[in-house]
């Protein structure tokens, strides 16, 4: 018996096949045949990712005339923004704690040696991790 999986964004995104099939239609509306001429997999393949797309949530698939159209449907990325949000925070809260520390680590220290990890490399570190810079 075979059950069927109940499927989430993030199996969506998983796939590197469908992550390109998001980015093409994120700009236009396809018809399946356009879709898979863009790939060297047979059209069943293509189907099939397309089919995940649309139980997750990402896609709808509106016919007309003779040809199925794929649309984006992006609310559903909100799922993967959040999350990666939260860790997103998670580093920079890290990173903050960090560059305190080296800050105090350095004004005490009496000795011009050069630190393993300066402050301002830290910054850097941190901008690169979170995109964003401290104010």
């Amino acid at each position: 018996m075979v059950t069927n999986m109940r499927r989430d964004v993030f199996q969506a995104i998983a796939d590197p096949t469908r992550r390109e099939i998001i980015n093409m239609i994120a700009h236009r509306s396809l018809h399946l045949n356009e879709v898979s001429e863009k790939f060297h997999v047979s059209r069943p393949a293509i189907s099939k990712h397309i089919k995940i797309l649309a139980e997750c949530g990402l896609i709808t698939i509106k016919q007309q005339g003779r040809h199925r159209y794929c649309e984006a449907k992006f609310s559903k990325l909100n799922e993967v923004s959040d999350w990666v949000e939260q860790y997103r925070k998670f580093w920079e809260q890290k990173l903050d704690a960090l560059e305190a520390y080296l800050d105090e680590l350095q004004s005490k220290q009496k000795i011009k040696t050069r630190p393993i990890l300066s402050s301002g490399r830290a910054k850097k570190i941190k901008k690169h991790v979170t995109g964003k810079r401290k104010g």
